[in-house]
């Protein structure tokens, strides 16, 4: 939205009563620091990465299956039907988003829930 439309709803926003706010500059300046301060960039970022891994069946059903015990690569695209190319795509996002973790063992790749106390906590919101 270009400035000026800014600065004219600002001054309207204003001139109502509304508004507690005097000067539109002024007060458009502070509107953007409150907006880094509680909903900055990077932390925003990666609470969006998250809900995006937690926004795919796939992956839902991976977590699902590691709620239950520690598996390799192999038992989780037998038990979903995946190829091996998008099982491990699958895996690598929830392991970027800190959901789940790996350990290799050999030429084994095993993963497993990072953090048990969040999953059972959305399962207390009724996402999982």
């Amino acid at each position: 939205m270009s400035k000026i439309r800014v600065s004219k709803r600002l001054n309207r926003l204003i001139k109502s009563g509304i508004c507690p706010a005097e000067d539109a500059s002024k007060y458009a300046d502070e509107l953007k620091q409150l907006a880094e301060e509680i909903a900055d960039r990077k932390s925003t970022k990666k609470q969006s990465n998250f809900f995006k891994a937690l926004a795919d069946e796939t992956r839902l059903r991976i977590l699902k299956l590691l709620e239950v015990r520690e598996m390799c690569v192999c038992e989780i695209m037998i038990g979903l039907d995946l190829t091996q190319p998008t099982a491990s795509h699958h895996l690598t996002l929830l392991e970027n988003t800190g959901l789940v973790k790996d350990r290799k063992e050999g030429k084994w790749v095993f993963y497993s829930i990072v953090d048990s106390q969040l999953l059972k906590e959305l399962h207390a919101l009724e996402i999982l």
